[in-house]
């Protein structure tokens, strides 16, 4: 336990008396440790704090599991004398002022986007078992209930009937987190730097072509359902979003169960589209991309694949503004034109040779991580000579060399360049394995 939370966390927090609170030591007893992602400026979370604050006020006076949860403040202050005034209405330690490498890492590894933001982590077992802003309603030490109980409960069709969300067993489902009114602008060049990428499509747009893609699906035979999610203002809009669907709805009236559900899979965007295997596992969270990506269905039910082509849709659609980075935090390894030049990568096929050389790598990382049930660190592309990479090379002042490897962690705007002349499948696997040891000194991009 105590060494997971010094590799988590590192030697030394601090608490509000500017006192070192040693982690070895700490950890000896816990089972569960709440990370807070929060800043002094931020007015939720402020008043998030005070909340939290009464409860772990009554949790370390009632509970019998008291010396079994500790919380650790992660803050997002740039001023050092903000973050010490804030950390003093605290009753927990917190991650020192100054080690932004390691803030950065649990943002990233834990896929925060926004904040107040509260993770709890089983020191065991190093997984997160909640990621919420509240802490009412659950039992400790507050594992997350299994979708087919958080869904739990009728379920509606547009033509006013009901089904019973037992009704799910045994199919494929895409819980479709999305809203009538949500549309999403055009990035221009003054917004991202990188010129003029399109974002995912509004809604309405993808819930089209998700219509087609749902029929299809069915129309193969395989067993598959939607549960629509609504985000919508009233009911009113529900209702008319939800005649354009011929899938299945959490009732409108039903809040408490749209937010569980929203809680369950950390909901921070929409459209979000995710899709659960027939024991209710999740697939993958990028449904909105693979419905884009594939019409015709081929991949369907989309397990997440290795190697991807880096594209708009791949690149862009996965992030929440029109930057080519991967989806909330996780890194893009991008070799460009590996072992093809400049000319040859456009024509078509020609990137096939670089995807045969990173896919056993890719390969070998995936399985690694799905034994120990946890997402992967890194997503592998490759990419040819096209607007896109040309894009990704501005904005991330790359070099013009081909063949490049290098891995891009756009949320902590670092880059990490292999300097080699020949790419070969022992210098990327050395390279990944440097990366996740943190062995490579990463450049600002």
């Amino acid at each position: 336990m105590s060494e997971f939370l010094v590799s988590l966390l590192g030697e030394r927090l601090v608490n509000g008396e500017k006192a070192e609170v040693d982690v070895q030591a700490l950890g000896a007893k816990l089972s569960l440790v709440g990370l807070f992602f929060g800043c002094s400026l931020n007015a939720p979370c402020k008043q998030f704090n005070g909340s939290l604050c009464e409860f772990y006020s009554r949790f370390k006076k009632a509970s019998e599991h008291k010396d079994k949860l500790e919380i650790v403040f992660i803050s997002s202050d740039q001023d050092q004398k903000h973050w010490q005034d804030f950390l003093q209405e605290m009753p927990w330690p917190a991650l020192p002022f100054k080690d932004r490498h390691k803030k950065m890492k649990l943002w990233n590894k834990y896929k925060v986007t926004s904040i107040p933001s509260l993770v709890f982590v089983d020191t065991v077992t190093g997984k997160d078992r909640v990621s919420k802003r509240s802490t009412g309603g659950l039992e400790f030490p507050w594992g997350p209930k299994p979708f087919a109980e958080v869904v739990a409960g009728p379920l509606l069709r547009n033509n006013r009937q009901t089904t019973d969300s037992s009704s799910l067993e045994g199919h494929y489902v895409g819980v479709y987190f999305s809203a009538h009114w949500f549309t999403i602008r055009k990035a221009s060049r003054d917004d991202t730097g990188i010129g003029n990428f399109t974002l995912a499509p509004h809604c309405r747009s993808l819930t089209r072509v998700l219509v087609e893609t749902y029929r299809a699906v069915k129309e193969s035979g395989q067993k598959f359902e939607i549960v629509f999610v609504s985000a919508d203002r009233s009911e009113e809009s529900f209702k008319q979003y939800f005649s354009e669907m011929p899938w299945l709805a959490v009732p409108y009236s039903d809040e408490a169960r749209r937010s569980r559900l929203n809680r369950l899979y950390g909901i921070q965007g929409i459209p979000t589209l995710i899709l659960l295997d027939a024991e209710g596992h999740m697939i993958t969270r990028q449904g909105r991309v693979e419905v884009l990506n594939d019409p015709e269905c081929r991949l369907f039910p989309w397990h997440p694949r290795p190697v991807l082509e880096l594209s708009e849709s791949n690149a862009c659609a996965t992030s929440r503004r029109a930057l080519p980075r991967p989806v909330r935090g996780r890194r893009l390894l991008s070799s460009l034109n590996v072992l093809l030049s400049p000319s040859d990568a456009e024509e078509e096929g020609e990137l096939e040779p670089a995807k045969e050389l990173i896919q056993p790598i890719a390969e070998k990382l995936m399985a690694k991580y799905k034994a120990k049930e946890e997402e992967m660190p890194l997503l592998f592309f490759v990419a040819g000579e096209d607007d896109m990479t040309e894009s990704l090379r501005d904005y991330t002042n790359l070099p013009e060399a081909a063949p490049l490897l290098t891995i891009l962690d756009m949320s902590a705007r670092a880059k990490y360049v292999s300097d080699v002349e020949e790419i070969t499948p022992a210098v990327v696997d050395q390279f990944v394995s440097d990366f996740l040891a943190d062995k490579l000194k990463p450049e600002p991009i």
